[in-house]
């Protein structure tokens, strides 16, 4: 039996989410890796806490998470984030390379057009509430309760609200300059086939968002490919890749 510690594979969800898209991952993923779901405060069991909107709280968050544990400081380590996820996923590996820290040995974006690329949902932040159920209508992501008055209305319709204020928020500041240049981690940007928001051709523009390795891929499904099985089987395949070519050697 090995004695390698699993993979960690850090996920960040999309808009309005908790981290219950990624709890059956366990059995796609497959040997060697493990999900680690990212709870941002304002939801499920943080939901008292103040919601994050802006990127210098979002990585007074994070970063302190990611630089405490040992396991993401001595061993490769994923990044994966889903729609509103990509943009907190490139802003923290982007952050870590700029404060001289071990960057993700693979950055994984889903779902999720590239920061110089408008994107009507996140573009319609500040848009009456109307606006913004006419742009989630059209991408299958309303349930019952949606209509005014409603459950999901009074509950994760404000959420959801600061969380596109937030992906406007990254958006604009990975369009400035760093202070470490271009990233340049290995990026794999996955798109869904049948995604409205996110196309496989806007996808692909994350390609001139890294000077490492880039590649790109389709999965079956909408904007919520995340729910799917083909997305972890696909980061296990990648894992096990980045396990090849780093192979971990402490706690050994």
């Amino acid at each position: 039996m090995s004695d390698e510690r699993p993979l960690r594979i850090h996920c960040f969800a999309h808009a309005g989410a908790g981290v219950s898209s990624f709890a059956g991952w366990s059995r796609g993923l497959g040997h060697g890796a493990v999900a680690v779901p990212h709870l941002l405060p304002g939801r499920d069991h943080r939901r008292r806490e103040p919601r994050l909107t802006g990127r210098d709280a979002l990585l007074a968050e994070l970063l302190p998470r990611l630089t405490a544990d040992d396991e993401t400081r001595q061993d490769p380590y994923l990044l994966y984030g889903h729609s509103l996820g990509a943009l907190v996923a490139y802003t923290l590996a982007r952050a870590l390379r700029e404060a001289g820290l071990p960057a993700p040995a693979l950055l994984v974006v889903g779902a999720c057009p590239p920061p110089d690329r408008a994107v009507g949902l996140s573009d319609a932040c500040r848009a009456p509430d109307e606006e913004v159920l006419r742009l989630l209508g059209g991408l299958g992501g309303l349930p019952g309760g949606a209509e005014p008055g409603g459950i999901w209305h009074r509950v994760v319709l404000p959420v959801l609200r600061d969380d596109l204020l937030l992906a406007d928020a990254l958006r604009a500041a990975a369009r400035r300059p760093s202070s470490a240049g271009t990233l340049d981690v290995p990026v794999l940007a996955v798109a869904g086939r049948d995604d409205p928001l996110a196309p496989p051709d806007a996808v692909a523009g994350w390609r001139r968002w890294t000077t490492g390795p880039f590649a790109r891929r389709t999965v079956p499904g909408d904007h919520f490919f995340v729910r799917e099985r083909e997305l972890p089987r696909l980061i296990g395949r990648a894992g096990r890749v980045v396990r090849r070519l780093a192979p971990v050697t402490a706690g050994r």
